[in-house]
């Protein structure tokens, strides 16, 4: 992440999310610590002794963080609209009731000794499967992380249907083949 794009952070998460100044701790450095937790798989003892910080200022600062930058996910995730019969665009006339698209994707991770059989993938890098949905607009509108390097992607996509708050397919728009298809493909998994 360059400085422009961890300042636009800092900004969203002031007017968003709410993250606020402390009094001994601004929120550039709040987000730095867990931005550094996340990517890096960090502890909370290490982020204490590399930002001069108690466990407990570490702590606090991780939770406001987390609950700002839940608080971004209307403007992250949006919900799809379908492409309409009356298409006039050229590349996207040939999808009529699609509503975006979906595709799994690999975001290498740091995990124990212990893990690291689960996290490698075919090609022998230490990896999370992510599961990303996207409208036309290039909008993510559905996101599962945390699947095993390993893992097939029928079986994330099966995980992502079945779960209560999943992926959610919609009935009664012009996409319902592409439903009936997923509906086909989830029946060939299981």
């Amino acid at each position: 992440m360059d400085r422009n794009a961890f300042h636009n952070l800092v900004l969203l998460t002031k007017d968003v999310g709410g993250l606020t100044d402390g009094k001994y701790m601004s929120r550039s450095e709040k987000l730095a610590m867990f931005l550094n937790i996340l990517a890096h798989h960090e502890k909370n003892r290490s982020i204490k002794v590399d930002y001069i910080r108690s466990g407990w200022s570490v702590s606090q600062a991780f939770n406001e963080c987390l609950r700002a930058i839940l608080k971004l996910t209307p403007l992250f995730l949006v919900n799809p609209k379908p492409i309409l019969e009356n298409e006039i665009e050229d590349r996207w006339k040939w999808f009529k009731g699609c509503l975006g698209a979906l595709d799994g994707t690999y975001i290498h991770i740091r995990v124990p000794s212990v893990y690291k059989p689960r996290y490698r993938t075919r090609k022998g890098d230490i990896a999370t499967n992510v599961l990303g949905v996207c409208d036309r607009n290039l909008n993510f509108t559905y996101v599962l992380p945390g699947w095993e390097g390993l893992a097939a992607d029928g079986r994330v996509l099966r995980d992502a249907v079945v779960r209560r708050n999943g992926l959610k397919i919609p009935e009664g728009i012009p996409c319902t083949y592409a439903y009936k298809n997923i509906k086909r493909m989830m029946c060939l998994i299981f």
